[in-house]
């Protein structure tokens, strides 16, 4: 099972109304952001970053729920 790394986690109580929470992450040398909803943690948007270009991300299931554990250690 490959790993990532948390680089920044934003809780932000007020994004149109809904409270979220924000991931920056290191993956298989990749760097994504996934937005979860903060009241239970289901994905909002992922995105990659590629060639100064944010894409929409595809990340195993196993790595969005280790991230759901980790933001409820951290909310």
């Amino acid at each position: 099972m490959e790993s990532y790394e948390i680089h920044d986690m934003i809780i932000d109580n007020e994004l149109e109304g809904e409270e979220s929470v924000t991931v920056a992450i290191a993956y298989n040398g990749e760097d994504y952001l996934i937005t979860f909803n903060k009241a239970d943690l289901e994905i909002i948007n992922k995105w990659i970053f590629e060639d100064n270009k944010s894409l929409p991300a595809t990340l195993p299931e196993y790595i969005i729920e280790s991230l759901r554990e980790e933001i409820k250690r951290f909310i």
